[in-house]
């Protein structure tokens, strides 16, 4: 182990100039509760803005004998950087499914902090979120090689004390706001009742202005000075979290203030401004917030039941097209592809069938077969298909976007 990494860690060097030191590698090796050779590295690394003192460490957990159910699907890797290949980076990972399950059956057998914390979150992604009967055969796979039994929510009881005891220590210092753990203890009733069938009836969608676009790419280049990245990550993660977010902002009439808003999603004016559509906390009144206005996001620990989908979790690698913004002046620049477009209400038939035809088609790839679906509305859920490559029917069901036509 000692060689390959010190091989791998001199490729790196050369690649990037990030330092991996053949002295700061350990490697444990062990027998797992399997009775299978697993092994625990630590490797340490030296990079542009490294302390001198403590390097900062990558922990690797390498098992041989895991039950993976369904084949890894290729994703790319998030890296909005001028070094980026032409043709991205692919790596192989698990999917969506699989990783759901492989969290699930770990709050199962360890009930950590964690856990309950990651279930939590990939439930509430309601897009991405699989068939229910599907993920169980996924579950149970997973439940009968470590030999447990599919979870009950009457089976996690007896570990809540510990969870909770652990929440703070363990979270908080990775993230920016967190919730008491009674708040996602509690979600576990919707998320046990989903798995045995019961339907949730969709909020509906807050209303779109004339001429508005919903906004779903993952970085905007604001202008030089304008923290509005910062802000919209920070909002991104407080509507994820269902916390309510403060921001400070200065209106047209530049006066300043601060409120509480439930944040629902990014739009685009026809205008050209980029807006943070919201529900004010202390009233309930939908608003509209110019993104280049604000001046300043702290989340806050109160929780919010939303009232509108939350439509703020990026869709791949994408931006907002340079346009001109009224008012602020603030320009907005291309990365790779258009926005997503939401059709205002036309008024006459002829003119709906019109856009129909030749309106937006939106390309969704299978990230299981890689098979291409042109839709014309931007829903990732794909029709049953057939593996090209392999000959049988595929088992992918959702989609990655991968651009717009016009």
């Amino acid at each position: 182990m000692k060689s390959t990494f010190s091989e791998i860690g001199e490729w790196i060097y050369e690649q990037t100039g990030i330092e991996i030191p053949a002295d700061k590698q350990e490697f444990e090796i062990y027998q797992n509760p399997r009775g299978q050779i697993s092994c625990q590295g630590k490797i340490s690394y030296k990079g542009p803005v490294s302390s001198t003192h403590a390097l900062p460490r990558i922990k690797l957990d390498l098992t041989a004998d895991e039950r993976v159910v369904l084949p890894p699907v290729r994703a790319q890797i998030f890296h909005p950087y001028s070094d980026v290949p032409e043709d991205g980076i692919e790596v192989l990972a698990y999917d969506y499914v699989e990783a759901f399950a492989e969290k699930f059956r770990a709050l199962a057998e360890r009930t950590r902090p964690r856990d309950l914390y990651d279930v939590v979150h990939l439930y509430r992604n309601a897009e991405a979120r699989p068939d229910p009967q599907r993920f169980m055969e996924v579950l149970r796979a997973k439940c009968e090689f470590k030999g447990i039994e599919i979870p009950r929510i009457a089976d996690l009881e007896p570990h809540r004390t510990d969870l909770e005891s652990g929440w703070i220590h363990m979270l908080q210092h990775q993230l920016p706001a967190l919730l008491p753990v009674a708040i996602f203890w509690g979600a576990l009733p919707e998320i046990f009742a989903w798995l045995e069938g019961a339907v949730t009836q969709p909020l509906a969608a807050m209303p779109i202005g004339t001429g508005e676009t919903l906004i779903r790419e993952r970085i905007i280049s604001l202008p030089a000075g304008v923290r509005g990245q910062t802000y919209i990550e920070m909002i991104r993660f407080a509507a994820a979290n269902r916390l309510l977010v403060e921001i400070d902002y200065r209106d047209k009439q530049g006066n300043r203030s601060t409120r509480a808003i439930e944040a629902y999603s990014l739009r685009r004016s026809q205008a050209g401004d980029v807006l943070l559509m919201a529900v004010r906390a202390d009233n309930g009144q939908p608003r509209s917030y110019l993104v280049d206005s604000i001046l300043g996001v702290k989340a806050i620990q109160t929780p919010f039941a939303p009232r509108y989908p939350i439509e703020l979790t990026p869709s791949g690698l994408q931006s907002i097209p340079r346009t001109a913004s009224s008012g602020s002046g603030a320009t907005f620049e291309v990365r790779r592809a258009p926005v997503v477009r939401r059709l205002p209400t036309l008024r006459s038939t002829r003119s709906s069938s019109f856009t129909a035809a030749n309106g937006p088609t939106y390309v969704f790839r299978c990230s299981v077969c890689g098979k291409t679906f042109n839709k014309k509305s931007y829903d990732a859920t794909l029709n049953t298909h057939k593996n090209n490559r392999a000959g049988y029917e595929c088992y992918g069901t959702f989609g990655t976007y991968v651009t717009t036509k016009y």
